[in-house]
């Protein structure tokens, strides 16, 4: 055990993360140069196309150290976007040390300071890497200040490297032997095995990945999922060397597969601890937070019969992505669907693409909203995330909204833009600290609703991509909440309901209304569009009617005789509006939720 290395790669974003997991892996020869390609790791098309990591990632490499010593390391790739926090917590249960990357051209970001204090949680041993030293832009010195200043990390020892042309890949590796410590445990302990992720194979059920804490994992065994009490017998174990390799057990200090015959993807909760059913651990290993969704949006599938499917792949998904949570939920115009939860923007979008691409689904999703708290005139408190669930108006004493701290880290000459807007967004007690020179942090705490629509676009435009953005949650405070709702040809249209705070309640129907006016196609008849808060209507817009020009054929002759046809027409329209219902495409619902931009 003592010539074993679990350890992760924690960043912000577009540090190298992938990159760096490339160079360790050509560089331990686990993988033949003619199967290499570049983030090897990142095995979804999705992650390859957008260039960033979604799930953590495991392999288990072999080294053998200047010393002679040949070492098993157990390396997982985490993802370092906000959305996947998640992940990264997870990841990091499983391991003993982590080794926090730094871009020598960007220095200390949000996400390199968040995934710090995470690794501090879980009692990691930190080694600083600083990697990029090859770009123009590089500047080592000021690094090693921001890393001493912001993160009181020794910086004297930090490992230099270029993931990009393999330069101080070996002096990673050393580090990570000589510093990182080795995993404690008893082989012949009771079994403990913490499960950090798991897959579904159609042909062999969940294969659930483990890190043993305790004891030894042997074919054959009667094992039980501690949370769920339900037995399975152990078929295979081995380790995930970009392919699964079947060893003989698995040991303590460990990490690996675990294939069990379990069909019922119900029975699986990740962050759950597997024993042995004859010599149980007394209990389950500690630590494991259940994730908070913070983004709701419902989920509909674009025909009916597509329903079934649906509920197959969101069980499957959900084994995948434990931080998914979803529960029934229906639409008049839209039919059966689901109200799924989700950790941000980013992670609604990759969930939506995932089940598009995986599992070849058509879907419509709502506007998406946070979580209010709503207090009644008797006292009762509801939570509400579903426009449909808001009380009346009237039983309405007090209502709450979610607020956020957001730290912006962004180069000094766009605090201007920035600050306004935050303050566009209702952001209060903005301050600024100074980082180092040319780098500031802004902190504003501000409502998450402000946040989910369209903030980090509007940020990364704003800062030309340079600002980098994440957030805390707070309290929830008082807020003056609103429900809009929007009205085609008087009907309102349950789908496009919103909850929004009064001052913003206006701007936000008149951009569904225009988006609206946009898609839905001319009818014989006028269409009115209108968003409205109760009873009060606060914005407009009118489709007009196709249009026959029936007084073509008379040229010439009395004014009377035109006038006779117009009348005759108008009463036509008039009586075909009165029975007239409008049909709504697929397309409308989702135009809604792009930005100006966008369009």
């Amino acid at each position: 055990m003592d010539n074993v290395r679990s350890f992760c790669i924690i960043a912000h974003i577009d540090h190298g993360k992938s990159t760096l997991a490339d160079r360790l892996i050509q560089f331990c020869g686990g993988v033949e140069e003619r199967d290499f390609r570049d983030q090897i790791l990142d095995s979804m098309d999705i992650e390859r196309e957008r260039g960033i990591t979604i799930k953590s990632n495991t392999v288990t490499l072999s080294y053998t150290a200047k010393n002679g010593e040949t070492y098993q390391l157990n390396l997982i790739d985490t993802p370092g976007h906000v959305d996947f926090s998640h992940e990264v917590r997870r990841s990091l249960m499983s391991c003993e040390g982590a080794l926090l990357l730094v871009d020598a051209s960007q220095g200390v970001e949000a996400q390199t300071v968040a995934n710090m204090y995470l690794a501090i949680e879980h009692n990691l041993e930190l080694v600083p890497v600083i990697n990029k030293i090859d770009l123009p832009a590089a500047d080592v010195e000021r690094v090693k200040e921001e890393i001493e200043e912001d993160l009181g990390l020794d910086a004297e020892h930090a490992i230099l490297c270029s993931a990009k042309k393999g330069i101080g890949i070996e002096g990673v590796l050393e580090a990570i032997v000589a510093r990182l410590p080795a995993p404690t445990g008893d082989p012949k302990a009771p079994l403990q095995a913490l499960i950090f992720d798991a897959q579904y194979d159609p042909y062999r059920g969940a294969v659930l990945l483990v890190r043993v804490m305790q004891g030894t994992l042997r074919p054959g065994q009667r094992l039980v999922l501690m949370h769920t009490e339900i037995e399975h017998e152990l078929e295979e174990v081995g380790l995930l060397q970009l392919k699964k390799v079947k060893v003989p057990k698995l040991e303590a200090g460990s990490v690996g597969y675990v294939i069990a015959g379990i069909r019922s993807v119900s029975d699986i909760n990740v962050g759950d601890t597997i024993t042995d059913a004859d010599n149980p651990a007394e209990k389950p290993l500690p630590g494991y937070k259940e994730a908070k969704p913070v983004v709701f949006s419902s989920v509909y599938p674009m025909s009916t019969e597509e329903y079934p499917e649906l509920v197959k792949a969101l069980e499957k998904l959900k084994l995948n992505d434990a931080a998914l949570t979803y529960e029934k939920d229906s639409s008049a115009a839209l039919g059966f669907g689901f109200r799924c939860g989700f950790l941000g923007l980013l992670h609604l979008e990759v969930v939506q693409e995932r089940l598009r691409r995986e599992y070849d689904l058509s879907l419509i999703l709502s506007a998406p909203s946070v979580r209010y708290r709503v207090t009644t005139t008797d006292g009762n408190t509801t939570w509400v995330d579903n426009p449909s669930y808001f009380p009346n108006p009237a039983e309405i004493e007090r209502t709450e909204e979610p607020f956020i701290k957001a730290a912006v880290m962004m180069p000094e000459r766009y605090v201007g833009a920035v600050m306004e807007l935050c303050r566009e967004r209702r952001g209060e007690k903005t301050t600024f600290t100074y980082l180092a020179v040319g780098r500031v942090e802004l902190t504003s705490e501000m409502p998450l609703a402000e946040v989910v629509f369209d903030f980090n676009d509007r940020l990364k435009s704003t800062t030309q991509g340079y600002g980098s953005f994440d957030y805390e949650m707070l309290d929830y405070r008082d807020t003056d909440l609103v429900k809009v709702d929007i009205l085609v040809n008087a009907e309102p249209v349950d789908a496009l309901s919103q909850l929004v705070h009064r001052d913003r309640a206006r701007m936000r129907a008149l951009h569904y209304c225009e988006r609206l006016e946009d898609t839905i196609p001319r009818q014989q008849f006028k269409i009115a569009i209108q968003g409205a808060i109760g009873g009060e209507i606060v914005a407009r817009k009118t489709i007009n009617a196709y249009r026959k020009d029936v007084t073509a054929k008379c040229y010439g002759g009395d004014i009377s005789r035109k006038r006779k046809l117009l009348e005759k027409q108008k009463k036509g329209k008039k009586r075909m509006k009165m029975v007239g219902s409008v049909e709504i495409p697929q397309s409308a619902f989702v135009a809604v939720l792009k930005t100006d931009r966008e369009k």
